[in-house]
């Protein structure tokens, strides 16, 4: 499965999970409702008499299944928000099948807030340009008439247009995007390559953007530490260590299998 066959089969056992909570509260709270039908409306415990201690343990017994009922109710909140949650996710990975084209997307889009910000500004600080003429070179520039008359507005601070650490942000963004695009270009351009080190096989899957350390059994407690502490994690569906792939993880990797003396396996 890729990606996004993870994300929706992830999304769907959420659904099924909080499904399965709501009715489960559900018979819960029907369940209580039953058992409390069997007492009088308004019954008191009758304190000192045979029927007392039955009573409380019956009582007992409705309250917990409320109390039950409760539990389910915010266990299937719980998944539910969690399966919206993954739904709304719109991160972009590099080992994406998309992913250029999703960075690409993103690019386009963030460059083209940065000038449309920059444009505005110029416009809204115009000295030689009249009101009238202000609004018709926003709508020029893509705003609605009824935008273009609200961005003139000044806002909470008494300032107009955009400012600066708005611009700032946006192109920090921008700049992060282009980065990860390049990265994501040399990625899917560059071969997956794989080497061995002392019994190590070492492969750089460009595919999964992973880093995989493949071991002839099961590294010792020494080794493991270290693996962990390098960033690596043991991926029983894969049968291997890894971690993403980049050139950093690369060298502490060789460093680490060059450090190996002896038969890295447990006893």
């Amino acid at each position: 499965m890729n990606r996004q066959e993870k994300r929706q089969a992830r999304i769907e056992r959420f659904r099924e999970l909080a499904a399965k909570a709501d009715k489960e509260s559900d018979q819960s709270f029907e369940q209580a409702t039953k058992m409390a039908d069997f007492i009088p409306f308004g019954q008191p415990i009758l304190v000192g008499h045979h029927s007392e201690r039955g009573d409380r343990a019956y009582r007992s017994k409705i309250h917990n299944k409320m109390n039950k009922g409760v539990e389910l109710m915010h266990k299937s909140k719980y998944y539910e928000e969690k399966a919206e949650a993954a739904e709304n996710n719109t991160s972009i990975y590099l080992e994406d099948d998309n992913s250029i084209e999703k960075l690409t997307e993103k690019v386009e889009k963030l460059s083209k807030l940065q000038e449309t910000m920059k444009a505005t500004n110029k416009i809204l600080f115009s000295k030689r340009t009249s009101e009238l003429q202000k609004v018709e070179a926003l709508q020029e520039l893509g705003y609605s008439e009824s935008s273009a008359i609200k961005v003139m507005q000044p806002g909470c601070y008494n300032q107009i247009g955009f400012e600066s650490y708005q611009l700032t942000n946006n192109n920090a963004r921008l700049k992060t995007a282009k980065e990860r695009l390049e990265k994501a270009i040399n990625l899917k351009s560059t071969e997956s390559s794989e080497i061995e080190i002392n019994g190590v096989r070492m492969l750089s899957n460009t595919e999964n953007n992973r880093l995989q350390l493949f071991f002839n059994g099961k590294p010792s407690d020494e080794i493991r530490s270290e693996l962990k502490h390098s960033g690596f994690r043991w991926t029983p569906s894969v049968g291997c260590w890894q971690s993403y792939l980049n050139k950093y993880q690369i060298d502490r990797a060789k460093n680490l299998l060059k450090s190996i003396k002896i038969n890295p396996v447990a006893s």
